[in-house]
């Protein structure tokens, strides 16, 4: 069993990637600064297996101080959120994150030279194919279609590229894994001081289930969606993502490799939205929607292939959109009724 450092430990998807390595039998150490949704806890924060240390991942001597003591690193710390973070903080979205990158691969990169630091598996994001025309988009089409539009999207190829480039000039192994469209509980509202509403609702800023449930929670009715509601995701369970970006850390084969994580099945934001409005509201009662103008940056379209990731690593995402539901319907109303959301 390895150590590992995530940095980013108590964001969405850093939750389940604790959990996980740590059902896998790893030790983990955790760093995050608490900066998005505040502080938070885990039911695994008293495992004995797990220590969590609050700093910021742009502390080059922090994050290399902790790697330089660990097999692996799970490079997960970024501002992140959905569709609506990508507007109101388009600047900070991408001088954040380019400088919690350079430190992290300096950091990386000097714990491999002097410490035990074997590998480094990088959090990218489907949005490196945001401008693609054909689909489903496949490792290395991120190099052959034109550069994402949005800031995010852009630094999120920018990840790629010192991956790359750290391994060509200081032969720092890597694995790069694309997470798609994460469904799960944890999220909350987002700190910061820009509003944005969606009709009569304010969102949390983050995800479009997490918003879709609050809103019809709330009474909105009709229910406001952004542009038709023709926009195609691939809606992944956070604990499906876990386990593949752990698969991809501890696999021989994944070494300097790339590989989307995603379910293979798609669904419209419109068939999202009808299925979250059956489950709160029950068959009888009408679902009525309006159109909203979208946003510019919102991806008509966003198709995996997962064929890579099967083939190589043996992982497939199984858990179906019903079940995802099921779990973070709930848990979302329980957030709206406890002032949460």
């Amino acid at each position: 069993m390895a150590k590992v450092l995530v940095t980013g430990s108590a964001g969405f998807i850093g939750g389940y990637v604790v959990e996980e390595l740590l059902r896998r039998g790893h030790e983990v150490v955790g760093l995050d600064n608490f900066s998005k949704y505040g502080p938070v806890t885990h039911s695994y924060d008293g495992d004995p297996g797990y220590r969590f240390v609050e700093g910021d991942a742009r502390d080059t001597g922090l994050v290399t101080e902790l790697a330089a003591d660990c097999d692996h690193f799970i490079a997960g710390a970024a501002m992140i959120g959905g569709i609506s973070y990508f507007h109101a903080y388009a600047y900070d979205l991408l001088a954040t994150n380019e400088r919690i990158m350079a430190a992290s691969c300096d950091a990386a990169i000097a714990a491999r030279r002097d410490g035990r630091l074997s590998k480094v598996t990088y959090m990218s994001s489907s949005m490196v194919f945001e401008s693609t025309t054909s689909w489903p988009s496949k490792e290395g089409d991120e190099r052959l279609v034109p550069p994402p539009l949005s800031s995010y999207g852009f630094q999120k190829l920018a990840v790629e590229y010192y991956a790359r480039a750290a391994w060509e000039q200081y032969k720092l192994p890597f694995t790069i894994v694309r997470p798609f469209n994460c469904v799960g509980v944890g999220e909350g509202r987002a700190l910061g001081e820009a509003e944005v509403l969606s009709g009569n609702v304010k969102l949390a800023m983050s995800h479009v289930v997490p918003d879709l449930v609050q809103k019809i929670v709330k009474g909105q009715d009709p229910l406001h969606i952004l542009g038709e509601g023709n926009q195609v995701r691939h809606y992944t369970y956070g604990g499906d993502l876990a386990a593949g970006i752990v698969t991809a850390m501890e696999h021989p084969a994944a070494l300097n490799e790339d590989f989307n994580l995603s379910t293979a099945e798609s669904t419209t934001v419109l068939e999202l939205a009808e299925v979250i409005w059956r489950k709160i509201k029950g068959p009888r009662v009408p679902f009525r929607y309006v159109s909203d103008d979208p946003f510019e940056y919102d991806v008509q379209k966003r198709v995996p292939d997962v064929t890579k990731a099967r083939e190589v690593l043996g992982f497939e995402a199984t858990t179906s959109l019903d079940e995802m539901l099921d779990e973070v319907v709930p848990w979302v109303t329980q957030a709206v009724h406890d002032g949460r959301l």
